[in-house]
């Protein structure tokens, strides 16, 4: 855990959230600003700073956080189709420095997006 990272603070309880699910790898929780009516974020539990820094330990933690997407989707209603995103960096939209999944759907999605 690191004591500055906002979603850190969120998975120890220390700041409010909307939790959708928990387990002891995976952390999940409706995003304050969604992009989307349904807006989830799938957080692992121990921090990593992003995509970026992950390596070959890290193969099945990335393999589950979209396989809980998919979970969630199903118990969300996302039948008619949803997204994952994981942005890596600044300048892909990442602003929050502790790696994390979204998972958008409610709506028609736009391609390309951003």
């Amino acid at each position: 855990m690191s004591d500055e990272c906002i979603f850190c603070k969120i998975i120890s309880g220390q700041l409010p959230s909307r939790k959708v699910f928990e387990d002891e790898r995976v952390f999940a929780f409706h995003d304050l600003h969604p992009g989307a009516p349904t807006h989830v974020l799938i957080v692992p539990k121990r921090h990593l700073r992003g995509l970026a820094e992950a390596g070959a330990a890290d193969e099945a933690l990335l393999g589950y956080l979209q396989l809980v997407a998919a979970r969630l989707a199903r118990e969300l209603g996302l039948e008619r189709g949803y997204r994952t995103v994981i942005n890596a960096g600044p300048d892909a939209g990442q602003s929050v420095f502790h790696l994390h999944l979204h998972l958008l759907g409610g709506r028609a999605l736009a391609w390309p997006p951003g």
